[in-house]
This record gives structure tokens, sequence and C-alpha cells, in this order.
């Protein structure tokens, strides 16, 4: 191993030590989302803003700051591609956090935990109004800590926000994004609502009626220890380390990369509909993958705490979490591997469906009202829509009041689709209740990486300059051998934590930029398979 200046080794320890109370922090949070009794919220805020105060002291630490100096004055230690990027990118967290006030830290901690419990609550009543209090005072913080940040040139408020997330890019630029491809996915979900068959007339003349997918496959009633069950057979097949990570139920599923050897992961059960359960686990899981693959094991040489064991972006976090749930597991091949074990756990009922039942079933296009439960032809405009929303509300040009009602016009604009109420309505996702303003763009940049990714792993012939691709990878898939994906995917993204940006990395695996083509065609591929559309 080659040997570092004392600054940086010093400089590490201290980072890593930051990171292990977050650990703990993040544990607490974990807590509170499955096990911690209703009664312990209140407790539970205080823990949270304490933690997180100590947390940020250490971070703005006026050592910190000096070490990153010296080892940036190290022209050897810069000069090394992972180490200097290491310093590189510490710098960059060093310049965000010192900017925030510890009393706004540690307040955004406590209200966002108090938040979160009230939104629980409002969700399960579906009453806005009892939320709405609680919103305003979060997105008060947040307009603070992003007025902390301070506007960069040219941009706007939220721009501030979203670098936290997805950085070096803008709201402009994800507007620029989310426009044409909108028209594109509106023109698509059109063709798939107009499409027909042939049928025979009673004269023998063809007769055209629409295309309907039959999913009452989907429809029978299982009990959800089973679908737990079911969901870490999947996981296993995924290479997730049960040993070092697990699976619980919350409100709404997340994953936790807690700390080396500590990752977990989180969904939601009913008793129909098993896949919605399915996918959630999938999509937890390639995060829990992404987490699993950080190089952060401890031992001597640890990076766990620097930017070298943190993941790019949201978006390259996304792109592994939506490959696995969609490109993965809603394909023809996934269901070739999991639909014997279904047949056999799930009793008789599932013995009158086969492969192409579920495939068809799984790929639908249809407009619905649940973001985390969209098929992939509308999932994107579920996105866009809390993209402009939050953007209004952090600019000031969208009053919380009024946020029912503008959150249903814009499903009834984008999707077509009524909102009964404000739990199936604004109340769905868990996000602003504890200030994540910024995060809803990363699912659809997720969505463009894992399109963009799948073509290279898949390619006939790379492009120039293109990691390699799996041979014969959907047969792997068909008989549940998805050891070599996962190895992919470490070698080519999660091994290089940060050393590498969103674009950049894109860019070294696919050998082009970012585009929405890949997602385009992949989209219009499985309408195609599905309704008949060209």
């Amino acid at each position: 191993m080659p040997t570092h200046p004392q600054s940086y080794t010093d400089l590490c320890k201290l980072l890593r030590e930051a990171a292990t109370l977050g650990s703990v922090s993040a544990l607490v949070s974990w807590d509170q989302e499955t096990y911690m009794p209703k009664g312990g919220s209140a407790a539970r805020a205080e823990q949270a803003s304490i933690l997180a105060g100590i947390v940020h002291e250490r971070k703005t630490s006026k050592k910190i700051g000096n070490l990153i100096a010296a080892c940036e004055a190290n022209a050897s230690l810069m000069a090394d591609p992972r180490h200097g990027a290491n310093v590189r990118e510490m710098r960059r967290d060093y310049d965000l956090v010192t900017k925030l006030p510890g009393e706004l830290v540690q307040e955004l901690a406590k209200v966002g935990s108090q938040a979160q419990d009230v939104w629980k609550e409002a969700r399960q009543k579906s009453d806005f109004k009892m939320f709405q209090p609680w919103l305003d005072r979060m997105m008060a913080l947040t307009r603070r800590k992003a007025e902390c940040y301070g506007v960069p040139k040219g941009g706007e408020l939220y721009d501030a926000l979203l670098d936290e997330y997805e950085p070096n890019i803008t709201a402009r630029e994800i507007d620029s994004i989310f426009t044409p491809l909108r028209k594109e996915l509106t023109t698509l979900v059109a063709e798939v609502a107009q499409a027909t068959k042939g049928t025979k007339a009673s004269k023998g003349a063809k007769a055209k009626k629409p295309v309907k997918i039959d999913t009452r496959c989907l429809t029978e009633k299982v009990d959800p220890a089973i679908q737990h069950e079911f969901g870490q057979i999947v996981l296993r097949a995924m290479h997730f380390d049960l040993d070092a990570g697990r699976l619980d139920v919350t409100t709404h599923p997340f994953c936790s990369g807690i700390a080396p050897g500590d990752t977990r992961l989180t969904t939601r059960y009913r008793d129909e509909k098993f896949t919605d359960a399915l996918y959630g686990t999938m999509h937890e899981g390639g995060h829990g993958l992404y987490e699993q693959g950080l190089p952060k094991a401890l031992g001597t040489n640890t990076l766990f705490g620097t930017p070298l064991a943190d993941a790019i972006s949201l978006g390259i976090h996304e792109s592994q979490s939506r490959m696995w749930e969609n490109f993965v597991g809603r394909s023809r091949e996934f269901w070739k591997f999991a639909l014997p074990i279904i047949q056999k756990k799930f009793g008789k009922s599932f013995k009158q469906y086969d492969v192409e039942d579920f495939f068809r079933a799984t790929n639908t296009v249809t407009p619905s009202l649940i973001r985390v439960e969209a098929d992939e032809g509308t999932y994107n405009m579920h996105v866009m829509i809390r993209f402009e929303i939050e953007r209004a509300l952090l600019a000031g040009d969208l009053k919380t009041k009024d946020l029912p009602g503008v959150w249903n016009a814009k499903y009834q604009d984008y999707l077509g689709v009524k909102v009964p109420d404000d739990r199936r309505g604004c109340l769905q996702d868990v996000h602003w209740s504890f200030g994540l303003i910024g995060y809803f763009p990363t699912y659809t940049l997720g969505n463009l990486y894992a399109a963009q990714f799948w073509e290279t792993i898949n390619a006939k012939t790379p492009a120039r300059g293109a990691a390699p691709s799996i041979k014969d990878l959907p047969k792997k898939i068909a008989k549940g051998e998805m050891g070599e994906l996962r190895e992919w995917l470490r070698k080519n993204i999660h091994q290089h934590g940060r050393q590498h940006g969103a674009g950049k990395l894109c860019k070294k695996i696919t050998g082009k930029p970012l585009e929405a083509a890949p997602l385009l065609r992949h989209l219009r591929g499985k309408a195609s398979e599905v309704y008949g559309i060209k």
C-alpha cells in the first residue's frame, strides 16, 4: 500500500469518526421508521436534533479545514487519481457544510423528525390540513438552508438544494431534459391507449378493439409473511448480502446504508398485488447493493467516512434501484426464474398462470395515482409533477394551502386521472416531511442512466471505449444467475465511490454522454411487445 502524508491519514480518521456518529443518527432514523413506539416521537426528535448538531460540529471543525488545505498543498497526493479526487470532494463537502449554522442543522433534524410523524398520521387520515403547518415550517427551514448555500451565478434557489443530491446540474438543465421527454412519453401513452388488435367479426371481416391486458395474476391474494420470504429469495438471487443487511416493513420503503456491514432495506405489503412489495424490495435492494459495493469496509486503510466510500449522486444511486426493479424485475427472463418459486410458495391459484401472463401484466402502461406503484411508461410523469411543485414552493410561487389543488390539477393534466383524496394525492410521499427538496428529479435521471447502462451491459458490439458487455445475460437471469450483473455494477460503478462525477462516469461506462434515447427505446420496445405498437 502507498504511504500517504500524515495530514491525509489524520483527515481520513477525523472524517471516519464523524461518519461513525452519523451512522448512529441513521440508526435512530431507521428505528423511527420501523419499530419505535408512537410514544417515543417527542424524545426521538430531541435525539435526532442533538446528534445532528454533534455531527455538524465534527464536520465543520477548523482542524478538518486545515488538514484539507495541507493535503491540497501536497502535489504528489493530489496527482493520485483516487486520493486526489478524495481530497477534491472533501473540499466540496467542507465548503458546503460550513455554510450552514449549527442551530439550523439541529432545527432541520428536529422538525424533520416531528413532521415525519405528523405526515404518517395525516396520510392515514387523508388530511392535508393536519400536515400543512409542518410543511410550512419545513419549507421555511429548507429555503433558509438554500440561502445559506447561496444561489449559483445565473441560477435559482432550487439549484442550491439540487446540488446536494445531483452535483453540477441545474433546475434549468433538468427542465431542458424533462420537457422533450414529457412530450415523447405523452405520445407513447396515447399510442398505447389507442392500440387495437384485429378480431374476427361475425361475417369474416376483421374488426378492431382496444388491446386489454389481463392482470388477474396480480390480484391474487398472498399472505405478507410469504411475500416477505419470497422477497428475501429474490434479494439473495440479486446477491444482496443478508448477513450484512436486513429487510423490514415501513410506511414508505427506503434503504439506509447505516454503516460498513449494515445496510437496511424496508418495503410494505398488502394482501393483493404482491408485485408492489416485490418491486419495492428489488428497488431498495438495488440501492442496497450499491451501498454494499462501496469501498467502506473497516480495516487498517478503510475509506469509510471519505467521499471515495460514498455514492456519486442520487441519480446514479437511483439508476441501480431502477435497473433491478425494471430492467431485471419486469423482464420476461426474470419471470422464468420467479414463476416456479411463486407457484410452489404462493398456492394452487398461481398454477393457472404462465410467464407471459406475468410479463404482460407487469408491463402495462396505465396512468395511475401512486408514484411508487406506477408503471415504467408513466412513472416519470409523477416525477415531473413533483419537480414542478417543489420548485414553485421554494420560489414562493405556490403557497402550501394551494398544494392539493395544484397537485390534483397536474395529475389530471399529465396523466388524465382524478385524485380522490389527499392520501393518494399530495400526501403519498414522505420526502417533503423531512426536507428532501431537490431529490425527486434524480428518480428520472436514474431511469435515464439505467437505460444507458443497460444497453451497454447487453450490447452485442459495445461502443468504442465503453465497458464490456455481459454475454448471454438474459439467459443467466432466467436461471436466477444474477451474480455476474452484480459484479459488473460493482466493478464499473460501486467501487469508484465519488472518484468520478456522474456525467463523467456515464461517458466512461457507455462511451457517450447521458441521453434520453436509450430509455425511450426501452419503453417503446416493451410497449411494442405488450401492445403491438410500432
